[in-house]
């Protein structure tokens, strides 16, 4: 399949640019600005200069960006911040991966721009996005009462769901699990009864590619692994915040884990297997189930169908709890922590704010959805649709849009639409499972902190997160008994000083309306 390389996309779309823009109705400059930015994320440890959705956006606004990215020699962007933050040299923007707790502590003390006046005088764009979700802004306002950054909003509800081996079920005579008990059923099914056919006691029954994908399977026991898209956070159980590491349900959940990694029912590499799991297991014929994304972890019945005979790998409902609750725990977030502000030496503030609110636009979300028209996709009946060499090409379509800087933590509204399109019937299908059965659970949108609180927060909450997880393996491990730990456990807790932590949560979480 033809590979869109950079440059060509680069050359495209300056040639391309201009007539979808001729009457100028999108710029913002009479003369071309050039603004400076940080911008590290999980996908690139800085600001490509030559992205063709760079070219574009600056030929339509009058406004470039040049990088100025700090800590390009790391992947952890709160690495990269923290060195930015204290090299004191701000640039125009800061952007990127997990910016709010940065700008909500340090833009009241004079390091970024408060956005709320800027965005009420010239950016009517989010203006409008503001006043038709102002729930989504609250959850990252600043304690001080001000904005300081344009977060990223993912689009859509759904984002995992369990997926098992149905040739596998059919092969061994059995029905999809509908509840803890015959999940274990199956579970020791696939474990024992050679599904795979290979004469091999080879399976591995539940596999994930993130080991926290184990530990949300507590919920089946009503406990709970996470509040949101973000592994290990708080939650809000009865108008207050808590952690989930400390509930009764993750307690009895956590016991039960345990025997079934003893027992051989989960994967013993599930601490150290990695990303590549889903990967090699299907590849290799040897995974039974998981938890993971609705479009990726379908395809792979696209992919192995040819390789593996009868392969099929199908989403099925969530299995009913002890208590008989069908829950999915995990949704697409509705505002991220990541995304973008201004920084105070910034001398085009109202410039900026304007850049920013293009995105906003109808022609610039597109832009940052779906990339350049002509390029990547053509219009068709007034809806982006990916060219076909985009979407048969031998790089998935997200990996094609990072290349060329779509789909970037920038702030911005992402368009589901432009995921729908590669995903494949069989997730389709799922998506409408779930969807029928209203299995999602609120999720927890954050607080901000006063720099107290967030004093408090920074002092306490690192070391209880590492000693939460390091139980949590232990207990799995065998190397630990939780049930007889309990209360040592959360008496430990509470000694490390999460109950300052939980109180600092639940006055932050009442300030901003909760």
């Amino acid at each position: 399949m033809r590979h869109l390389t950079l440059a060509a996309a680069l050359l495209t779309a300056t040639a391309m640019a201009g007539p979808g823009f001729a009457d100028g109705h999108l710029r913002i400059v009479d003369e071309p600005l050039e603004l400076t930015i940080h911008m590290h994320w999980r996908r690139s440890q800085g600001y490509q200069e030559d992205y063709p959705v760079e070219a574009a956006a600056a030929e339509m606004t009058g406004i470039s960006l040049k990088d100025a990215t700090v800590g390009t020699n790391t992947t952890e962007s709160r690495e990269a911040h923290n060195l930015l933050i204290a090299s004191g040299n701000i640039p125009d923007i800061f952007g990127g991966d997990a910016v709010q707790q940065f700008v909500n502590e340090f833009g009241p003390q004079g390091a970024f721009l408060p956005l709320n006046d800027l965005i009420d005088e010239h950016a009517p764009n989010i203006k409008a996005f503001m006043e038709e979700y102002p729930e989504r802004f609250a959850a990252v306002t600043a304690a001080d009462g001000n904005l300081y950054y344009i977060p990223y909003f993912p689009d859509g509800f759904f984002g995992r769901a369990y997926f098992i081996r149905q040739d596998w079920l059919d092969a061994l005579g059995l029905e999809q699990p509908q509840n803890v008990e015959e999940l274990k059923a199956v579970l020791e099914a696939f474990r024992d009864q050679d599904p795979n056919g290979n004469g091999l006691k080879d399976e591995i029954p539940f596999f994930g590619r993130d080991f926290e994908e184990m530990i949300r399977l507590v919920t089946l026991w009503d406990g709970r692994s996470s509040g949101s898209d973000t592994y290990h956070d708080f939650l809000v159980e009865d108008g207050k915040v808590t952690h989930p590491y400390i509930g009764e349900g993750y307690r009895e959940g956590m016991a039960n884990l345990a025997e079934w990694y003893a027992e051989g029912l989960i994967d013993p590499e599930i601490f150290t297997r990695g990303n590549q799991s889903r990967d090699y297991l299907l590849s290799e014929n040897l995974g039974g189930m998981t938890h993971d994304w609705f479009a990726s972890t379908a395809g792979y019945n696209d992919r192995l169908q040819e390789s593996i005979e009868g392969f099929a790998f199908l989403p099925f409902i969530p299995p009913a709890s002890i208590s008989g609750v069908r829950m999915e725990e995990h949704r697409r977030i509705l505002v991220k922590p990541d995304g973008w502000a201004i920084g105070h030496t910034n001398e085009h503030p109202v410039e900026t704010i304007k850049y920013f609110d293009f995105w906003f636009t109808e022609e610039g979300r597109r832009l940052g959805n779906f990339g350049i028209e002509g390029v990547h996709y053509d219009m068709v009946d007034g809806k982006p649709i990916y060219k076909d060499e985009v979407l048969n090409n031998d790089q998935s379509v997200a990996a094609q849009m990072y290349a060329i800087g779509a789909q970037m933590f920038r702030g911005y509204q992402q368009d589901y639409e432009y995921e729908k399109q590669w995903t494949n019937q069989i997730a389709l299908d799922g998506i409408a499972l779930y969807e029928a059965g209203d299995y999602l659970v609120p999720d927890f949108l954050g607080v901000s902190f006063t720099p107290e609180e967030q004093a408090v927060y920074d002092r306490y909450w690192p070391t209880i997160r590492t000693y939460m997880l390091e139980r949590q393996q232990a207990w799995i491990l065998g190397t630990g008994d939780i049930r007889a730990e309990w209360d040592d456990y959360l008496e430990t807790l509470n000694e490390m000083g999460l109950d300052q932590v939980l109180e600092v949560m639940n006055v932050a979480y009442a300030r901003q309306g909760g």
